[in-house]
């Protein structure tokens, strides 16, 4: 472990190796939703097969989480992350190619890298930075909405407006990988990798029987359900109301820039909170009003409101999940497991939601059902929430 007491070159090498994981760990997935109806059309796919394309990371996540943890248990966090960083290019470039196949291929690929550092980040904030887990955790999960906001907004601009068509779009977001994996070798050859020895009694079995953890679990997964099907469909969903899809485009990327304020400050709030339950109702307030509107319709200075509604609930829920898979354990290799746990199940329901939503309006012609049904996952995972915030360890006893 770094020691906190005297900065070194090293530290600063691990902070910037974090924050280039966090700028890599949506852009090859946000980036798909507002070029997702051109690669439909392209690739001739019905809407539910078009959802299929975001879903698969997500089900990518799930297979991959519960073991990212063994790995880095075996392997060390810093060469199993830097593992992580090349299925992902990898993954990028394969799905570049403009077969259906490839398309499938190369996004379980970006699913199962993305994944690994997922798991281990918190886990390693956990363990390297005990007392700022806060502070930590609000400077990546901002640093990842920052380039999951960018590349929403890129995508078309750089597909139509610069003629490079989708796949050299989505292509390009290799090169923000190929800097990550520069930085994680440059991090490991200038560190000495200690893999832990000690006594430590797994508790991923035992996680499985505490109700907390499963709030935790459950609480990530319908916070990403809504995350993940509004990337995929809400330019979709504007275009219906007579936008264009580069505006929807636009607002989408515009809808993750408005979620940054609530992205760094909540992680930092919950930690300073005995049990964060508060949170949990102004996010699911915002939620409804926003998702609301959103079905309501309007103009576009009124959808921009409800937009940056929806921004500031997905923002500030988003880190508050990644904040309590530390607040709510006890040490770093607990956190890694209710991490792999709640990433593993909690990706496997909101994998779902992207097909889910697609399949509603392929049977219907319209959004409404669709939208009605995010209001309903929002009052679920209020509810998870409430449970989860709770001021208890998953594995503390009664």
């Amino acid at each position: 472990m770094y020691k906190q007491t005297k900065p070194s070159i090293k530290q600063i090498i691990l902070i910037s190796g974090i924050i280039l994981v966090a700028f890599n760990l949506r852009p090859a997935i946000t980036s798909v939703g507002p070029l997702i109806g051109i690669i439909r059309d392209d690739l001739g796919l019905a809407n539910w097969n078009a959802g299929l394309i975001t879903s698969l990371p997500l089900l990518a996540f799930a297979t991959m989480s519960p073991l990212a943890p063994k790995l880095g248990n075996k392997l060390g966090n810093e060469k199993t992350i830097l593992a992580g960083l090349l299925l992902l290019f990898l993954g990028i470039i394969i799905r570049s190619m403009a077969f259906t196949p490839t398309i499938y291929i190369g996004t379980t690929l970006v699913g199962l890298g993305v994944a690994i550092c997922n798991v281990l980040l918190p886990g390693l904030i956990k363990e390297k930075f005990p007392n700022n887990i806060g502070l930590m955790t609000a400077v990546y999960t901002t640093s990842m909405s920052i380039f999951a906001a960018t590349a929403s907004g890129l995508s078309v601009p750089l597909a139509s407006g610069l003629g490079l068509g989708w796949q050299k779009s989505l292509i390009s977001w290799a090169i923000l990988a190929g800097i990550g994996i520069m930085v994680w070798l440059i991090l490991i050859k200038s560190t000495t990798i200690r893999i832990e020895k000690n006594f430590y009694e797994p508790s991923a079995k035992r996680l499985l029987k505490s109700p907390l953890a499963w709030q935790v679990t459950i609480f990530m997964g319908f916070q990403s359900f809504l995350f993940y099907v509004t990337i995929s469909w809400l330019p979709e969903i504007l275009h219906h109301s007579g936008f264009t899809i580069s505006t929807g485009g636009w607002l989408l990327s515009y809808m993750q820039f408005v979620s940054l304020p609530a992205t760094f400050l909540t992680p930092i709030l919950a930690g300073r909170l005995k049990n964060q339950q508060i949170i949990i109702y102004v996010v699911g307030i915002l939620a409804l009003i926003g998702y609301t509107g959103l079905l309501l319709g309007g103009p576009l200075a009124l959808m921009m409101v409800w937009i940056t509604l929806i921004g500031f609930a997905l923002g500030s829920s988003i880190s508050l999940a990644l904040a309590l898979l530390g607040l709510r354990s006890s040490n770093a290799r607990q956190a890694a497991e209710l991490s792999g746990m709640a990433q593993s199940f909690g990706y496997l329901l909101a994998s779902v939601g992207p097909i889910v939503i697609g399949l509603i309006y392929d049977f219907t012609g319209n959004w409404s059902i669709s939208i009605i049904t995010i209001l309903v996952v929002s009052l679920f995972m209020i509810f998870f929430g409430l449970g989860a915030s709770r001021d208890k360890y998953v594995l503390e006893k009664p």
